[in-house]
């Protein structure tokens, strides 16, 4: 008998950047990985597995949308490379709210062209062949539904819907995109130079879609208000960092792991408790664990298996197996 589940958590917290600071590499990160994790037949291994528990759940991070154009937080080390702006700090501050959408604003016009690769369309292929089922992703850039898998839970949210913290309206990023265009004309094209480290602006896109831009920039940057309230408290409808996971998503989460033959993690390290936490109640639950990610993750002591492999190709190569079985 597994053991019994604890019971869900109200919401899962993601961590300050008092815990996770910017050029620390966690403890975790720093293990090496047993050399059969790099071993070709580990993708044979994986496939077998998966065949013998159809309808595995998949659970994907930052690292699978990198393909797509979209760099994740942390590099192969396991170092964090950029702090986003934390939740507490949004709801401080008019000016904090202002540099959010300043930066968003310009991040968005590469963001939201992002198109599913490779590795998101092979998610959905193995979904309609049934060897994978639902996905629940960490990521906030909505291209797993773009590349057709269905039963998607957006952990975190979707950066497609903004909420007015103030009144609870609810609106579309695309037509507030609009209405910042027309109160900022010209900012994006005055703002286009060098970050202030030297690099493009342009170059600078993050996962949650927002870019680096220097304070002076976003100084003149007009906020934009709520169309219901008035109020300066938009924000997009996804979960800050130092903010909660809704406590009804995670419990239907873990209902979905509750119910899976299989967990199979692509392109995550585990750092966030609230992705982690579904890897460590599969183990619990005594059900095969197995991961497909570059590097050491936060929860390799629960894997079945490891792959340590490129996303793509490998994700690739499990449908090729899938069509020839």
């Amino acid at each position: 008998m597994p053991d019994a589940a604890p019971p869900p958590a109200p919401g899962a917290t993601l961590p300050p950047s008092g815990r996770d600071a910017v050029g620390v590499t966690p403890e975790w990160a720093t293990r090496d990985l047993p050399p059969e994790t790099r071993d070709p037949a580990a993708v044979d291994r994986l496939a077998a597995l998966l065949r013998a528990h159809p309808g595995t759940l998949v659970l994907t991070g930052a690292g699978m949308s990198t393909d797509s154009g979209i760099p994740d937080y942390r590099g192969r080390d396991g170092t964090r490379r950029v702090m986003p702006m934390q939740h507490g700090e949004f709801c401080a501050s008019t000016e904090n709210r202002q540099k959010y959408w300043a930066r968003s604003f310009v991040g968005w016009q590469r963001f939201s062209r992002a198109e599913p690769n490779a590795g998101h369309r092979a998610v959905a292929a193995l979904q309609e062949a049934g060897a994978l089922g639902a996905v629940i992703t960490q990521n906030v850039d909505g291209l797993h539904q773009a590349a057709g898998s269905p039963g998607v839970t957006d952990l975190h949210g979707t950066l497609a819907d903004v909420v007015c913290l103030t009144c609870g309206d609810r609106s579309d990023r695309e037509l507030l995109q609009a209405r910042m265009v027309q109160a900022n004309p010209g900012f994006e094209e005055q703002v286009r130079g060098a970050a202030p480290d030297g690099s493009r602006v342009s170059s600078q896109i993050r996962p949650d879609g927002d870019v680096v831009l220097p304070d002076a920039a976003v100084a003149g940057f007009r906020l934009p208000l709520c169309l219901v309230c008035g109020a300066d408290t938009l924000k997009p409808d996804v979960v800050f960092f130092g903010g909660s996971v809704p406590r009804e998503r995670v419990e239907a989460c873990f209902a979905l792991t509750d119910a899976a033959p299989a967990l199979l993690v692509l392109g995550s390290s585990l750092a966030v408790m609230s992705g982690l936490r579904f890897v460590r109640h599969a183990a619990r639950r005594n059900i095969p664990v197995m991961a497909v990610t570059r590097g050491p993750t936060r929860g390799d002591q629960h894997m079945t298996l490891r792959v340590d492999a490129p996303l793509a190709p490998t994700l690739e190569q499990l449908l090729r197996t899938e069509d020839a079985a």
